[in-house]
Parts: C-alpha cells; structure tokens; sequence
C-alpha cells in the first residue's frame, strides 16, 4: 500500500475563509516516489483547525514583529 506524506502546508486568507494548500508525494512499499509534487487545497470550515491556524499565525507575526531591518 502506498503511503502519502505531505511535503509542504501553505495558508491563505480568501474571500471564503481561511485556505489551505497542501502538496503530498506517494510512496510504495520499496521508498519509491510513484507520485511527487501532487496538490490539494481546501477551504477550512473546522473551528478548531481554524483556531490552531490562527494560533500559528500569530506565532508567525510575533517572529516577524522581532526583526529588525
């Protein structure tokens, strides 16, 4: 049975809602990459997926917040 392991996370605010873009690659038994680079996305209706998305937003900013240029 092939395995999916995602490989990157990436949010967005839409007009919508809160969107999530998601790229996976599959594995087959042997570590073999069948399938590399495949995307997904959806619109998040969860409201506690929304709070811990929103929970590491606010980790981003406050990173962010700390840079000096």
């Amino acid at each position: 049975m092939n395995r999916k392991v995602v490989t990157s996370v990436s949010l967005f605010k839409v007009a919508a809602g809160q969107r999530m873009s998601i790229t996976y690659s599959e594995i087959n038994e042997k570590g073999e990459i069948v399938k590399d680079n495949v995307k997904v996305a959806r619109i998040i209706t969860d409201n506690t997926t929304l709070d811990n998305i929103n929970t590491v937003l606010l980790d981003a900013q406050s990173i962010v917040n700390t840079i000096e240029e």
